[in-house]
């Protein structure tokens, strides 16, 4: 499975950008996609995930201000981000679980909160 995440750059606080995530290859064996963030000199922290039935899963970071969506209608998912703060600065990492077990990572895109 290859992950290719897109939408990130330099957002003003208060915006609302939203990243996609394409999975490619055995997509028919992903059982959930997500997203996990990695600020500068931090651990990487995950953020929202979303199974294959469409069930979302928010982590702490992004309760009440992000929305993921897709998989299930095709092979992208979305995260929406809202009200962004400069703490939400970070690079966004799109991973995805499969069938047998493995799990994959995208490349990441960086999200920059700054006026």
């Amino acid at each position: 499975v290859q992950l290719q995440a897109s939408g990130g750059g330099l957002v003003q606080p208060g915006g609302s950008p939203r990243l996609s995530c394409t999975a490619s290859g055995s997509i028919f064996r992903v059982t959930a996609m997500g997203w996990s963030r990695q600020a500068l000199g931090k651990q990487r922290e995950p953020v929202a995930k979303v199974t294959r039935d469409d069930s979302p899963y928010y982590y702490e970071s992004a309760k009440g201000r992000f929305t993921i969506s897709g998989i299930n209608a095709g092979n992208t998912v979305f995260l929406q981000m809202n009200r962004l703060e400069p703490d939400d600065t970070a690079v966004y990492y799109c991973d995805a679980d499969t069938d047998t077990g493995a799990h994959y990572w995208g490349q990441g895109t960086q999200v920059t909160v700054s006026s």
